[in-house]
């Protein structure tokens, strides 16, 4: 009898998970007459997906989605590449190369021993190289945090949603269990997101893409106003995009202004994430030990992850280097005229122009 009994219930376990998840799937159903807590995934406003106008839009200046696959040869691709911000200062060289071969040809004899290019260009090759290197060494490395926050994330979440179980003890109602584990979810994609726009300078918390993720909480972050961001007219607009250092916008400005401070969504999303996993243990839904230490060690990788993006956003190369490296290859940009004059002629003008072909100056 017992043993039949056992039999029945073990068979009917997996039946009612079944129409547990199908109810909670269904939050409109009339026929469900139990309480549960708001679910977060109930009037979550999908991201909105950006419009062909959009991607028009950004094509120049916006960051490249590297899910789409372009048909166009590499030299021939402008998405991603430095040329919008170099059209200005190569006219400017052009104009001064112009300017410089003329004389000579015409006026005055103005070229020098190319030696000079010789000795100013091994100078400038090593400063370009140790910028290149260290411009690298930082992106490889805030890349290196981004695949520990996916892994973090992958594990975390599928510690929660396999290892924990759907019955917890105290007799409690198996959907709320099952929404804690949903909610946990939902704040590892949301802390991804809310530690993007905090490495960006903005608000997270009027974002559109956090409103899915946060809308259910109560946040210090939620409860702040987004800076109010100023008209930008046409020239700045212009400035910004061929790369004058006079129209660049200082990204944390917005912040600046704000009338109060803006909170720090992530380590926010980290506290609820980990107050839902002690709610999850304490309720015996995580009865294995190493899970329990596994979930644990994860959260703590994530708010490593923070802090180590922070660290390499906040650490730029020394503004001694930065601005040596700008006048040495100022200096050698200007005197390339002077030295390629007498053996190239008129080439010498494309010549220079070509040379002056560089990455401008990080700004940090």
């Amino acid at each position: 009898m017992s043993d039949a009994g056992g039999d029945d219930e073990s068979q009917s376990k997996p039946h009612l998970e079944a129409q547990m998840r199908e109810r909670i799937s269904r939050p409109g159903n009339s026929s469900d007459h139990h309480d549960s807590p708001p679910s977060p995934l109930i009037n979550a406003d999908r991201r909105p997906m950006s419009s062909d106008g959009e991607d028009d839009n950004n094509y120049f200046s916006g960051p490249r989605d590297l899910q789409k696959h372009s048909k166009w040869p590499l030299m021939l691709q402008l998405h991603g590449s430095i040329m919008p911000s170099l059209i200005l200062p190569l006219l400017l060289v052009a104009c001064w190369a112009t300017a410089i071969t003329v004389i000579s040809k015409k006026v005055h004899d103005l070229s020098v021993n190319s030696v000079l290019l010789t000795i100013l260009g091994f100078v400038v090759g090593l400063s370009l190289s140790f910028r290149s290197s260290t411009a690298y060494e930082r992106y490889a490395e805030g890349r290196r945090y981004w695949g520990t926050l996916a892994t973090a994330s992958q594990t975390l979440g599928r510690v929660i949603w396999i290892h924990a179980d759907d019955v917890g003890a105290g007799g409690q109602d198996p959907r709320e269990l099952l929404i804690k584990k949903l909610g946990a979810l939902k704040l590892i994609a949301g802390y991804a997101v809310a530690l993007k726009h905090t490495l960006r300078f903005e608000h997270c918390a009027s974002q559109p893409d956090m409103q899915p993720y946060i809308a259910h909480l109560n946040t210090f972050a939620g409860r702040t106003t987004a800076p109010t961001k100023r008209v930008t007219n046409f020239s700045k607009i212009a400035g910004e995009y061929l790369g004058l250092s006079f129209a660049q916008s200082d990204p944390r400005k917005h912040l600046k202004r704000a009338s109060e401070h803006q909170g720090n969504l992530p380590l926010e999303i980290l506290n609820h994430l980990a107050i839902t996993l002690d709610c999850i243990i304490a309720n015996k839904q995580l009865p294995v030990s190493i899970h329990q230490t596994i979930a644990y060690n994860h959260i703590t990788t994530l708010n490593d992850v923070a802090v180590g993006c922070d660290r390499v956003l906040n650490t730029p190369l020394p503004v001694a280097y930065t601005i040596a490296i700008s006048q040495i290859t100022f200096v050698y940009v200007m005197l390339l005229p002077f030295q390629l004059t007498g053996p190239l002629g008129w080439i010498a003008i494309p010549a220079t122009i070509t040379a002056a072909y560089h990455p401008g100056p990080p700004n940090g």
